[in-house]
């Protein structure tokens, strides 16, 4: 067995030899592309061959891709910048109780600001509930945003259906696409959506770039000014190497999808079969749900997440938890609040995320530790 196996490709992933490959050249050699001399029109060449290259993943065209210092900064720019520039049409917007912190912290500037915010529920099985967005459409409201694939319990929503409604009642779209790249097929034309967030440590490329869609004509107020690079919309000499990164991993996860997306479907589910038969009391959020291939959240009856959490640390097992400790009690995390589950469950909730180089070993060891960390604990507590 295995006494390092990393399961919290979800949190992040490693940037794979191909993009470091890619990454190098531009990291000793990169120029300013906004130059106009020799070395900045090189280093401009570099980056629209980068723009073009994710825009045809996409099926968007290069001049609706904006680069970005991360995802965190592109939902940002999405959210506010769009709110912003619709500001004179209404100020309510809609999103989601389980949405990542940076959506949901964009939509609490929002509101601090003098929007109104609407915080749509999610059922049991960890889906948006349409009804609930039907009825909180409103004239003034000028911005949805709901997350493609939550990061947490992996559920995908049914975005087509959300922008439809939403564009039906005037209103922008906005998707956090973060944590679906390289497993879905991020199909512009068919998920309809105005803006979409990527951000390439998710798919195997390096930190700090993500990316913003940006439908051609769609509003939007940029959050950073300077020398309004970015098409106007983010200003800042561009990180020429993390932005070839970016494609080269997006381009390779893309040409990967149907492989890693059998492969990874098929040790996830070998994962959860193993935990259930070790602990049966176990549960999987948003089980009953289309689930992300990667993303595997389980519920332990009666057991403190973090010190599961630290358990399986020790012996060579990393995971993340759907619960936080603050001010010495355990709280559920919003995604799994959102959720209601049981109180049993709550706050004994791991996320285990797979990636391109989990292997059945590693799916094997991680379910024997957690049977025997789990084990140990249920003793302890009888």
């Amino acid at each position: 067995m295995s006494t390092n196996i990393y399961l919290d490709n979800a949190a992040t992933t490693t940037a794979r030899p191909e993009v470091i490959e890619a990454m190098v050249p531009l990291l000793g050699g990169g120029y300013n592309p906004s130059s106009a001399h020799a070395h900045g029109r090189e280093a401009r060449a570099a980056l629209d061959d980068a723009r073009a290259d994710v825009a045809r993943v996409l099926g968007a065209a290069p001049r609706e891709i904006v680069f970005t210092g991360g995802g965190s900064e592109a939902d940002v720019l999405a959210i506010i910048g769009a709110a912003k520039a619709r500001a004179a049409d209404g100020k309510h917007v809609i999103t989601a109780m389980f949405e990542h912190h940076a959506v949901l912290h964009a939509f609490d500037v929002l509101e601090a600001e003098g929007w109104t915010v609407t915080r749509l529920p999610v059922t049991p099985d960890g889906l948006v509930d349409l009804a609930a967005l039907r009825a909180a459409l409103r004239p003034d409201t000028t911005l949805v945003s709901i997350m493609l694939g939550n990061n947490e319990v992996g559920t995908i929503q049914p975005l087509a259906e959300i922008a439809a409604l939403a564009h039906a009642a005037g209103t922008l779209v906005h998707t956090d696409a973060v944590a679906t790249a390289g497993y879905l097929k991020l199909d512009l034309a068919a998920l309809d959506v105005d803006l979409l967030t990527l951000s390439a440590h998710k798919f195997n490329g390096p930190k700090g770039v993500g990316v913003l869609f940006v439908r051609r004509g769609t509003p939007l107020t940029a959050q950073i000014v300077g020398g309004g690079q970015e098409h106007g919309l983010r200003s800042g000499t561009e990180n020429l190497a993390g932005v070839a990164g970016f494609a080269r991993a997006l381009v390779l996860a893309d040409a990967e999808r149907s492989e890693t997306v059998a492969r990874v479907t098929a040790l996830r589910d070998r994962l959860a079969a193993a935990i259930a038969a070790l602990v049966p009391d176990t549960i999987v959020l948003g089980g009953a749900a289309p689930r992300l291939p990667h993303i595997l959240s389980v519920g332990f009856p009666d057991q403190p997440s973090d010190a599961l959490l630290m358990a399986l640390d020790l012996e060579g097992v990393s995971a993340s938890a759907g619960s936080a400790c603050a001010a010495g009690s355990l709280e559920p995390s919003h995604v799994v609040a959102a959720l209601g589950i049981g109180s049993r469950y709550a706050t004994g909730v791991l996320r285990f995320s797979l990636g391109r180089t989990t292997t059945g070993a590693d799916v094997d060891g991680a379910a024997a530790v957690v049977g025997r960390v789990v084990g140990r604990m249920q003793t302890v507590d009888v």
